[in-house]
């Protein structure tokens, strides 16, 4: 069941999660031009830059950078599933591209709350740990991660 925050990223807190509940938080599409910009600047292999040496290889075109779907994964995460005022993660895990990303692809970002805990040692925060998936426009999966977020809580103990 895809749920839909009751709080605004401004007044979002650990408290407003759910263990078990998937978001949808938007859509992105991978125009050619991004793909071999971005490519250029930060992932310069011929597959992403060069549409002649890519239209002879394994994929038959030019395809997206993973790094580039991860950044534009994170700005929807920041945007729609983050809290506005959210702490330093302490890291990804499981990270994978499952199926190469195509100029024209409109993809989907969902976020499902896979487990949650208190700090027993910081009691203004707490971990949530995310499976985010990245869906093309047949359905299928064309990314995931795992992001682990430490989040504050709204009445911490004392």
């Amino acid at each position: 069941m895809i749920e839909v925050f009751s709080t605004p990223p401004t007044d979002r807190y650990f408290e407003d999660y759910t263990p078990g509940a998937t978001y949808v938080l938007g859509t992105f599409t991978m125009t050619e031009e991004d793909i071999v910009a971005f490519a250029s600047a930060y992932d310069p292999q011929a597959m992403h830059t060069d549409r002649r040496v890519a239209a002879q290889g394994p994929f038959g075109s030019v395809i997206a950078s993973g790094w580039h779907t991860v950044a534009l994964t994170m700005r929807l995460l920041v945007d729609a599933f983050l809290p506005f005022d959210g702490l330093a993660a302490p890291g990804v895990d499981e990270l994978r591209w499952s199926r190469p990303v195509r100029p024209g692809d409109t993809l989907t970002v969902r976020a499902t709350v896979q487990a949650m805990r208190r700090s027993r040692s910081k009691p203004d925060r707490g971990l949530i740990h995310t499976l985010v998936e990245v869906i093309d426009r047949n359905g299928e999966v064309a990314m995931t991660m795992k992001p682990m977020n430490l989040i504050r809580v709204r009445h911490p103990e004392v």
